[in-house]
């Protein structure tokens, strides 16, 4: 992210904790299907030109373009499989939710890449993030609630809210691990050069691929 979009957004507040993000149904549905066709597209399932139809279908039926950054999450048997994002609030959220989705499934380099016999056992989620909030008490947060982000110079982590949960982080272990996310030490985030920031999400998902609605067969994509 450029240092221009960074300093804009430690601008934001001192003290305040990050507010709600609010996505509707109708547009959960909307990118859900987008980061489906966009995993999809990635592993060779569907074509490129049908994606790049769905995201102007998306663009055209919202009338306008909203923006945020977002990150998407792939999981087999409750295990990680890929999560890749953005924190650049400046792109389209469907652009970047298919991004997210394709890099998730390619790009992660703590697996391999995700293969099209996967599908059927992935399940994706996809985080919206709201605006970044500088933490003057880094121990601030609501654990759970917020995701953090820990920078010094050009070393950045992020943690989103759900990881307090399944790594069993109490707050000081949440602060521990971004820091170690950012390749910091644990305990970096006491650190006055460390910056320690929150945010909030709206997580929304389900399997890879969409179960048919009643009466309906599901196309052949082998």
């Amino acid at each position: 992210m450029p240092a221009s979009t960074l300093g804009a957004l430690h601008a934001t507040a001192e003290v305040e904790l990050p507010p709600a993000v609010i996505v509707d149904d109708v547009e959960r549905a909307a990118l859900l299907g987008l980061a489906r066709l966009a995993l999809a597209a990635a592993v060779g399932a569907v074509g490129g030109a049908e994606l790049r139809s769905a995201l102007e279908a998306f663009e055209a039926a919202s009338g306008t373009i909203r923006r945020a950054a977002v990150f998407v999450t792939l999981t087999e048997a409750g295990e990680l499989r890929g999560c890749i994002g953005t924190l650049d609030p400046s792109e389209s959220i469907a652009d970047a939710v298919a991004a997210a989705a394709v890099s998730a499934a390619l790009h992660d380099p703590r697996f391999p890449p995700v293969t099209r016999t996967e599908l059927p056992a992935l399940t994706l989620e996809v985080s919206v993030l709201g605006p970044l909030v500088v933490l003057a008490d880094p121990t601030r947060f609501r654990l759970g609630v917020d995701g953090l982000v820990v920078e010094r110079g050009r070393q950045r982590g992020l943690l989103l809210p759900e990881v307090a949960a399944t790594a069993g982080f109490d707050t000081i272990g949440m602060l521990d691990g971004t820091c170690r996310k950012a390749g910091l030490p644990p305990g970096a985030w006491r650190d006055h050069r460390t910056s320690v920031l929150a945010f909030r999400t709206i997580r929304f998902g389900g399997p890879a691929i969409a179960e048919p609605a009643p009466g309906r067969t599901a196309p052949d994509r082998r």
